[in-house]
């Protein structure tokens, strides 16, 4: 007869700690995951208004995605805040981008592409986004991440909404819902579009993200409809999809996943 216990799905160890804007620690299964790494006061003509993280519990990731190479998520001044023996992972064609920052393994990828890192399945989507850098729209094609363990993770980057997302099925959805503007264009995804997003990709848990963290330099304070996202989202989401549990952090919070939250 087969051990019973034996047979049980594994536990789940997962902890996801948004340090603002795009950027999350995440902890999966023995593995750490930094996204998008925004960790300076000033960066280009955003400044922060959320508190710096202290960097100590999140400098040496094992691994880091870049989900787009826009300044404000590819920003080489945080990445040389890093560990230099973190795998980085970033869009194809943006390897020259990191090159001169000494990292030890760059892996370009690809929607539909996976790569593995100490046991952790990381699948690329699609994102609905502008691809490039510059103010020119050429470059890089925005992706987004699938970490694949004892759940799955979706980390979106910067998206609008897109019919391929009822395929990803996560159980926890990393989602913007706002920038740090008064709005956000098409490419985005607000308050409003996110919950869409819901709709499609039935997680049970949502964390909304890229929120109240940097403000243009030209205010004093972010714009009250930035501020006022993740509210919004929750709200939203309370009414159309019921079944997400959403989880709003503020810059430095974390949420820990209950041990059978993966069975």
């Amino acid at each position: 007869m087969a051990d019973p216990i034996a047979s049980e799905p594994p536990a789940s160890s997962l902890r996801i700690t948004w340090l603002g804007h795009s950027t999350l620690a995440i902890e999966l299964d023995g593995v750490s995951v930094l996204t998008d790494p925004m960790l300076r006061a000033r960066v280009a003509h955003l400044e922060r208004v959320a508190e710096l993280p202290q960097l100590d519990a999140f400098a040496a990731p094992d691994v880091v995605l870049l989900s787009h190479v826009h300044r404000d998520h590819l920003d080489r001044g945080s990445l040389r805040l890093l560990s230099r023996a973190a795998e980085l992972v970033v869009p194809r064609g943006a390897a020259q981008l990191v090159a001169p920052l000494g990292f030890e393994r760059v892996c370009e990828v690809a929607a539909g592409e996976e790569v593995g890192v100490r046991g952790l399945r990381i699948r690329v989507t699609h994102a609905e986004h502008p691809p490039g850098r510059n103010l020119l729209a050429t470059g890089p094609q925005p992706v987004g991440f699938l970490l694949h363990d004892s759940c799955v993770v979706y980390f979106a980057g910067d998206t609008d909404v897109f019919a391929g997302m009822t395929e990803l099925r996560p159980d926890v959805a990393l989602l913007p819902v706002s920038g740090w503007g008064p709005r956000v264009p098409a490419g985005h995804l607000d308050a409003d579009r996110a919950v869409e997003a819901l709709e499609l990709l039935a997680p049970r848990v949502a964390v909304p993200i890229h929120w109240g963290t940097y403000r243009p330099v030209y205010r004093r304070t972010p714009y009250e409809s930035d501020a006022a996202a993740p509210e919004r989202f929750a709200a939203l989401a309370r009414t159309r999809t019921p079944s997400v549990e959403v989880r709003v952090l503020q810059p430095g919070e974390t949420w820990t996943a209950p041990p059978e939250f993966g069975a």
